[in-house]
């Protein structure tokens, strides 16, 4: 590994970025692939009996910023 992957502060900063894009590319991201990261997701934070809710929380969070859109041409 290289020293970008080595330190803890840098690895975290990175992934927070990496996580505001992705959700601001949401939209515009194909239907298979934002089920692919939201299920990554949702494995990524799910570590106890309190984050049963996850999955929802996501959801709703995703829904509110992005508005669904019915028979979408992103399903590629």
């Amino acid at each position: 590994m290289n020293d970008v992957t080595n330190d803890a502060a840098r690895v975290e900063r990175l992934t927070h970025t990496l996580g505001q894009a992705v959700v601001e590319a949401w939209s515009a991201l194909p239907r298979t692939i934002q089920q692919m990261i939201f299920e990554q997701a949702v494995l990524a934070g799910h570590h106890t009996e309190q984050d049963e809710s996850l999955r929802e929380q996501l959801a709703a969070f995703l829904h509110a910023r992005h508005p669904r859109t019915a028979g979408d041409e992103r399903e590629t």
